[in-house]
Order: structure tokens, then sequence, then C-alpha cells
């Protein structure tokens, strides 16, 4: 069953020149599916449309062409509370977990903010507590700032923020890409554990092909705006039909060889 149905979708943000064809579109011819309970990789270069990609597809961006349906409704029919259930079930992991939270508020009042939103109420410090154990912390973060914290730690509080609200789609944006290479895995690994944990959608963009490859059942590869191959990650990274997707496992390959040369010891 398909969670989320894209058929022929394009986008362009407001101020974008507009020629003919498909000239000045963002995202251009966009169709696949996303089915329930799967994990789907999108990867490509910086400027591919990747993020801007997932911000349509969970309704913070409105397309202004083809259908984006979720759980078999157009996105754009969603109206008052049925607006605040769908962000509730579409929630979003973002790059740099110090610019996703308020410097501002607590963490108690970052994770309380989401629930008071978008499901009208007030937890007490019991519930957050618990949100904070299912990613690795504790009591301790609740009256701290996230200038206190450290990246691994704030983007553990972003996760569990995102969950707080029991989302049946969770995208994460180059989740680790802003974090230490020495916590990288450890995030990757509470994400793939929560996944199995809650049974969620996983929606993952990423530019390292390596992270998807483990983490991701299927994969869209995507270039300028377009779709230039889709389908199960094993087939399409060990078999790639289209010269983009070789170039880049080209590039990954020699990035991976370049790493190992360079590696201590």
């Amino acid at each position: 069953m398909a969670i989320v149905d894209i058929d022929d979708m394009y986008f362009h943000y407001p101020r974008a020149a507009l020629g003919e064809g498909d000239e000045g579109w963002t995202l251009r011819g966009i169709s696949f599916e996303v089915t329930a309970g799967s994990t789907l990789g999108i990867v490509g270069e910086s400027g591919s449309g990747k993020s801007t990609l997932i911000r349509v597809m969970c309704g913070l961006l409105r397309h202004q062409r083809g259908t984006v349906r979720f759980e078999g409704q157009e996105i754009g029919e969603f109206r008052g509370k049925g607006a605040n259930e769908l962000r509730r079930k579409n929630q979003i992991v973002f790059q740099n977990p110090r610019r996703s939270l308020d410097p501002r508020m607590t963490i108690r009042r970052s994770l309380t903010e989401p629930m008071r939103a978008l499901q009208g109420r007030k937890p007490d410090d019991d519930e957050l507590i618990v949100s904070l154990e299912k990613v690795g912390l504790g009591r301790e973060v609740l009256p701290r700032f996230p200038h206190q914290l450290s990246g691994g730690q704030l983007q553990r509080v972003g996760i569990a923020r995102s969950l707080s609200v029991d989302p049946t789609i969770l995208y994460a944006d180059e989740p680790v890409s802003a974090l230490d290479v020495s916590v990288q895995a450890q995030v990757l690994n509470l994400l793939m554990d929560l996944r199995d944990e809650l049974n969620l959608t996983l929606v993952m963009v990423s530019h390292d092909l390596g992270v998807v490859s483990r983490m991701c059942e299927e994969i869209i590869v995507m270039r300028d705006g377009r779709i230039v191959e889709a389908g199960r990650t094993d087939a399409v990274l060990t078999r790639p039909e289209s010269e983009y997707t070789a170039a880049l496992l080209a590039a990954a390959r020699l990035a991976s060889l370049e790493r190992e040369v360079e590696a201590p010891g």
C-alpha cells in the first residue's frame, strides 16, 4: 500500500523565472510511490532537488502541477484539523540540529511544543523522559539549552521531538552530515532501531551512497530536479542503468579509497 503517491509533479519557488517547457522548474515530472513501512533513500548531488522534494512530500511546500497524495488524499485538500493531522503524521529530522532547535528554548520546551501545537496537550516530564530515553538521553537534558549539548545530543533531541507526536512517516534530511564522524554511526544505528521498533516509514535524503545502501530498501537518484533512476537499492547500486548513477558510484568508491589511504595506521 502506498503511503505517498506522486504523479507528474512540478514545483518551483515563487521567484523562479519559468521559461518554455521545463525551464525554471526546481522539480520536474516527478512520479513515484512510497510503500508504507518501507525505507526509501533519495540521493544526488547538491542542488539536485532532494531536500525540496521531501518538503513537498510532507506539505511544507506546495507543488504547482501534478498530484501529491498522502494516504490517498491530495495534500492540498487537507484543511483545519486535517492539516494538523497531516503535519503530525509527517515529521522531519533536519540536517543541522543546532539550526533546527530554538536557542532560546530549553530542551523541555522544544519537546513540548510539537505536542501542544499538533495534539493540543501539554505532556508532563515523565512522558518527555520516555521520549528522551528512546534516543539514549535522560532527564538531565530537560532544563538545558541547545548550546549546552553536543551535536550528537542535539540530533537525538531532534529525533525525539519528531517522534513525540507518533508520526507515520519520518523524513531524515542528511541527518548526520553536520555531525562528527565519531557519532555519525551512532545516530544512523539509532534511526534504524527506531524504524524497526516503531514500524516507521523512513525517507532518507543523503549524498552518501554508503549510508543509503546500508539503510534503504529502495532508492531514487536525482539530477537537476528530475529522477534519473529508481528501484531496489541493491539492483540500482550494482547494475546502474544511468550514466549519472554510475558516475556517482565511481566518485563514492574513489572517496572511500582516499579515506582509507588517509586513515592513520
